[in-house]
């Protein structure tokens, strides 16, 4: 073998390991790319939100999945609603008063695109929105605007 053919392998060698590296530090679910994600955005610890969402059960595909649209306006987007969230504290006293405190309710959409979109709304509106209907969703921020589907509009 010729002194050019080894210095030749040699370099493709080189350039096969590199690569390697690199698939393996910037894959989608790599902890170097989240960790440098960290930084990158300047969010001391902004996958807490992300880390409450799946312990809830609400899965993402990627990166852009976990962060909603941030726009001043309304944003629509049409959307099917696949689970309701409510955190709510109940104390009952011994006279027999119920009382609910801190009531939070949430509803999670997936988009056409796919995307999980977490919005909280009123208690009415939470016990009106039905399951895997698709309509127009309306929220500003993460609070529900409206949810218009064939049948009906449920407002906020």
């Amino acid at each position: 073998m010729s002194e050019q053919l080894k210095n030749l392998l040699i370099l493709l060698a080189g350039i096969v390991v590199i690569l390697l590296v690199v698939i393996l530090l910037f894959s989608g679910q790599s902890n170097f790319r989240r960790f440098l994600s960290v930084f990158l955005d300047g969010q001391g610890n902004g996958n807490s939100d992300v880390n409450r969402r799946q312990t809830r059960g609400v899965s993402s595909s990627g990166s852009s999945d976990n962060n909603q649209k941030k726009v001043s306006g309304p944003v629509v987007e049409m959307a099917t609603l696949i689970r309701k969230c409510d955190d709510r504290l109940r104390i009952i006293e011994s006279t027999g008063k119920v009382e609910i405190k801190d009531a939070r309710y949430e509803l999670i959409f997936v988009t056409r695109k796919g995307r999980n979109v977490v919005i909280e709304c009123s208690p009415e509106a939470y016990e009106k929105v039905p399951f895997n209907q698709q309509g127009s969703l309306t929220y500003k921020k993460n609070t529900l605007v409206k949810f218009k589907y064939y049948e009906d509009t449920v407002y906020n």
